[in-house]
């Protein structure tokens, strides 16, 4: 009878009275004891372990974005290439989360739907910090956050710098390019406003990509993390309409009517204006 296979036996590390193991490490005794359930549902564990991994990808993806927007303005091109592909695919991870939520009937949710109160998606800060880092200068959005002042600040902090494409227009000013009115903005905490000579610089970097290859490397980068970002709010629509119909949402908006107004919310809006011009 062969013998059961032992790690030990080939060096592996099995006591670690004394020393930090992989749950030490990862302080998985938290993390695996923050799911606190206010009702019986079955259905409500799968609604939360959603949420709370979703939330841990948007900090990775605000850790991404910050390095990138620095990166760029320190013409360091191919590193920000890098973080903005990982910031891609940590959406494409993201938009896979919602195909376990929507595993969830209407009838499950409703079992639990009441112990949410008046909390929803609509107040995560770290989703607000992700449009506010890629331009999406929505003041209004920062009422929701101003009972926790430290939350507040941060936002305030990055609504004080130049957002990502914000960095991309310095960038192609650098380059010698014409931008406009966004070559001596000064103030940040608003939406720029969508800009003709902007767009025919883009045009310029996508008519001659071999003169302008980082530029046209950049463009292409941000395009794909708004095309995984507007799939991300496509499927965030579809579940909600799937799970509570029309519905008002827990937080007081319209639901789905609200949602489907977001998909309409272009975070750089040049790079998708001229590809018609092409």
């Amino acid at each position: 009878m062969t013998e059961p296979y032992n790690p030990a036996s080939e060096g592996a590390e099995m006591s670690f009275r004394d020393r930090m193991s992989y749950g030490d490490y990862l302080h998985l005794e938290k993390i695996l004891n923050a799911q606190e359930p206010l009702s019986v549902a079955h259905d409500e564990l799968l609604f939360i372990i959603q949420h709370q991994t979703s939330e841990l990808w948007m900090k990775l993806a605000i850790h991404e974005i910050h390095s990138a927007r620095r990166a760029i303005r320190q013409d360091r091109l191919q590193p920000a290439f890098k973080m903005l592909t990982r910031v891609a695919r940590i959406f494409e991870q993201l938009n896979s989360a919602w195909d376990v939520l929507r595993t969830m009937t209407p009838s499950e949710y409703t079992e639990f739907r009441g112990t949410l109160g008046k909390s929803s998606g609509f107040q995560s800060w770290q989703y607000r910090a992700i449009e506010f880092l890629a331009g999406n200068r929505n003041l209004a959005m920062l009422k929701p956050h101003e009972h926790v002042p430290e939350i507040l600040e941060t936002l305030e902090a990055i609504l004080a710098e130049p957002s990502l494409y914000d960095e991309a227009l310095h960038l192609l000013n650098r380059r010698g390019f014409d931008i406009g009115a966004d070559g001596d903005r000064v103030e940040w905490r608003t939406n720029r406003v969508e800009s003709d000579a902007v767009r025919a610089a883009w045009r310029d970097v996508y008519q001659n990509p071999e003169r302008h290859w980082e530029l046209y490397e950049l463009a292409e980068k941000l395009v794909d993390f708004e095309d995984y970002f507007r799939r991300w709010r496509f499927n965030h629509v579809t579940t909600v309409e799937r799970i509570i119909g029309l519905k008002r949402g827990t937080g007081g908006t319209a639901g789905v009517s609200y949602l489907r107004r977001m998909l309409e919310v272009e975070l750089f809006p040049e790079l998708w204006k001229l590809r018609t011009e092409l």
